[in-house]
């Protein structure tokens, strides 16, 4: 894995992404750094405002293996690179999910269908298609769907049965319901607020009723994952979110924090998954 926390404090976090060290923000970080002398190595910086600097600046695109998977790495205007590494804590599970379908499903051939909402660059979706599942990877940015194609083939999963989307996610979620589709996993990384087409996303507004618009396109034993990243809503809310969604089968459902631990011995809250079982 091309991917270390080095250090975080002082609402930053300094991250090693293959190549380059980067120093950025990170508003979980209230405590102090531990390791105050690395910071001076951070090749490139980015601030609110003023965007990036340092001495790698301008950056081209470059790769970072997280879990077998080559994810194409560009520093965005928003101070993103493409990349949440706290995801994945979460691919191993999404792997045994997925095993456990296409074993259900080997004596017919069944290949396990899986919605990947809010999808991004397909750190989640990459990791389900290469387990066996066919995905339909929907985001609202063309831009992102278009990188997460660009990761498929880096990663040699460009003939992986995936659908690119660009869509709405409850927009596309009402339509699969009127056609009558049903899907083996649900994936959501939901942003706490969102803007599109004259329209506000607000977490905790509109979660649940995104939630229950899933519930009509999931199969009977589908697994579900939820991660959020809005320091308003914990993971006891999100799972209560999702059982009252669902319903039914909470003993199957865990929260998981997700930290990262810093080599500096620092900790860093990036959110919360709720995982549902199949």
């Amino acid at each position: 894995m091309h991917y270390d926390l080095l250090d975080a404090g002082v609402r930053r976090r300094l991250e090693r992404f293959g190549a380059h060290i980067i120093d950025r923000p990170a508003p979980g970080a209230d405590g102090f750094r531990l390791a105050p002398g690395q910071w001076v190595n951070a090749d490139l910086r980015f601030d609110a405002g003023s965007g990036w600097s340092g001495p790698a600046w301008p950056a081209e695109p470059w790769p970072v293996e997280i879990d077998g998977l080559t994810m194409e790495l560009r520093p965005t205007t928003s101070g993103g690179l493409g990349l949440y590494p706290e995801h994945a804590a979460n691919l191993a599970w999404l792997a045994a999910q997925v095993g456990a379908q296409v074993s259900a499903g080997a004596a017919d051939g069944a290949v396990p269908q899986v919605l990947n909402l809010f999808a991004h660059t397909g750190l989640a979706t990459l990791a389900m298609a290469r387990a066996g599942a066919a995905v339909a990877h929907v985001d609202g940015a063309r831009a992102a769907v278009a990188w997460a194609r660009r990761n498929a083939e880096l990663s040699g999963l460009a003939d992986r049965p995936v659908r690119w989307l660009v869509d709405d996610a409850a927009a596309f979620a009402a339509r699969e319901a009127r056609r009558g589709r049903r899907y083996d996993g649900i994936v959501l990384d939901p942003p706490a607020f969102g803007r599109a087409d004259g329209r506000e996303w607000r977490l905790e507004e509109d979660l649940p009723a995104l939630l229950t618009a899933c519930r009509t396109v999931a199969a009977p034993d589908a697994f579900v994952l939820l991660t959020a990243h809005s320091e308003s809503v914990d993971g006891t809310v999100l799972a209560a979110m999702l059982r009252s969604a669902f319903g039914g089968r909470s003993q199957s459902m865990e929260v998981v924090p997700l930290d990262l631990a810093a080599t500096s011995g620092a900790r860093l809250a990036l959110g919360w998954a709720v995982r549902r079982g199949s």
